[in-house]
């Protein structure tokens, strides 16, 4: 079997039945987009999935590294995407043997995450409520939102009416994998969609219609949030070279291991953020380490 063609079964496979996310289907088929690249460029013709051994991965990741430049943190999320490959054809007994037999993802340092302060946090929130700016009211929603719920960029793009229950104050959240989550809302954020509701066209409130529009009045761009976030740290007096969207989430995160220690422990604060594994939550295990901190200063010797 060709690899072009087991490459189209596998990421059916994950759309289909293992229901993948979109962005997650795209890495993959980006990852062996390149590897099946490779391949040809090596061989110059098609190559059978059957041939396929493990020193072709070793020269793959080879090639990657020292020509391509690839960080650890790429390199980690190719070598897996193979990985995944090897098991589906082995599993669909189109080869009889794995092919990344003895190929090692590579370790990644544990950076701890980077999050604003509370104080910081609360800078953010006054320039977003003294703002007078066209759009200043969606702005402040938008990135109170965020904070105040964890939820990732992409799911924030992706909000439609019909995921929140303003009357219940929850927020049903359409995460990786389309795996759902049901979150409350904070009350901060309550008046201000009662008020951001009262901007809207009535066409633009329908339960399908997405939460938050461009200044076109489309679909949000992730990257043009991105770049807007940015902006407004700039306004706010906060370094727009530290801080990007994603530390909003390790803010919330952070914060509320913080300041409600006794009530959110790493078991809780994994479904809030909607991680499959534990593993992801433990990153968060350095405000332990913090709290130790404190108690070891206050140990009188």
């Amino acid at each position: 079997m060709l690899i072009t063609e087991t490459i189209d079964e596998f990421l059916m496979y994950l759309e289909v039945e293992r229901n993948y996310a979109e962005n997650t289907i795209r890495a993959y088929a980006y990852d062996l987009m390149l590897f099946e690249g490779f391949l040809r460029n090596s061989r110059r013709s098609m190559m059978e999935i059957e041939e396929i051994r493990p020193v072709n991965i070793r020269r793959f990741v080879q090639e990657q590294v020292r020509e391509a430049g690839a960080s650890p943190r790429t390199m980690q999320r190719r070598i897996s995407c193979l990985k995944a490959l090897s098991r589906f054809c082995v599993r669909e007994r189109f080869i009889d043997q794995d092919f990344t037999v003895g190929i090692e993802v590579p370790k990644i340092e544990q950076n701890l995450p980077v999050y604003m302060t509370l104080e910081e946090l609360q800078k953010l929130f006054r320039f977003l409520e003294s703002d007078t700016r066209p759009l200043a009211l969606r702005n402040e929603l938008i990135f109170k939102l965020l904070a105040t719920t964890g939820m990732r960029r992409q799911e924030l793009v992706d909000l439609n009416w019909d995921q929140l229950n303003l009357d219940n104050q929850t927020i049903r959240i359409k995460g990786k994998g389309k795996k759902e989550r049901l979150l409350p809302l904070h009350p901060i954020v309550l008046p201000l969609f009662q008020t951001y509701m009262e901007t809207l066209d009535e066409y633009q409130k329908h339960s399908s219609q997405p939460v938050f529009l461009s200044k076109n009045k489309k679909v949000m761009n992730p990257r043009g949030l991105h770049v807007l976030f940015k902006n407004i740290l700039e306004k706010a007096g906060l370094p727009p070279t530290r801080f990007s969207l994603h530390h909003l989430r390790h803010t919330f995160a952070t914060l509320l291991l913080q300041e409600n220690k006794e009530n959110v422990d790493l078991r809780l604060l994994q479904e809030l953020l909607g991680h499959e594994n534990l593993s992801s939550t433990q990153v968060y295990t350095h405000i332990d380490f913090e709290q130790k901190r404190k108690a070891i200063g206050t140990f009188k010797i």
